[in-house]
């Protein structure tokens, strides 16, 4: 085996997941929608702008900023799973299979992360809703944004 494989390998190993893949993924939301609702609040808020007739006008650094998409996860998770990413499309030429396996894990990775850091926000705002507390606007605004972000970049792709 040669320096650069054996380099490879060490980096791939160390970084592995643990045998999460989008299959698995896929089968935890269907047993997920086949269940009852636990009881959890839902929201719904209407995000859409109101129809005008009036001429359009010049967006407000405001709304030029909203409409950046925002970013998901932290730098270091992103440049993380980014150095992840060019070693496994590195490791193609030598082992595609393998490389393919270790995309698939490595994709089911960040979507859990993901849906671990919108769950983190939301049970944020749940426990302040359930002590009482009042959740200003600005907080939600912020949550909203951000689902809507990530929903119009799923749905984009």
């Amino acid at each position: 085996m040669t320096e650069r494989q054996t380099e490879r390998q060490e980096v791939n190993t160390a970084q592995q997941p643990t045998g999460l893949s989008t299959a698995d993924m896929a089968a935890a939301g269907q047993r997920q929608a086949s269940a009852p609702p636990g009881g959890t609040k839902e929201i719904i808020e209407d995000s859409m702008p109101v129809a005008s007739t009036a001429a359009p006008s010049m967006p407000t650094a405001q709304e030029r900023a909203e409409a950046q998409p925002t970013p998901l996860l932290v730098s270091d998770e992103t440049q993380t799973f980014r150095s992840r990413w060019d070693a496994i499309q590195t490791g193609f030429v030598d082992e595609p299979r393998r490389s393919v396996e270790q995309a698939d894990g490595l994709v089911a990775e960040v979507m859990k992360r993901l849906a671990e850091t919108f769950a983190e926000e939301r049970s944020k705002l749940e426990g302040q809703w359930s002590r009482g507390d009042n959740v200003s606007t600005e907080d939600l605004r912020l949550a909203l944004q951000r689902y809507r972000s990530f929903f119009d970049r799923l749905l984009s792709m």
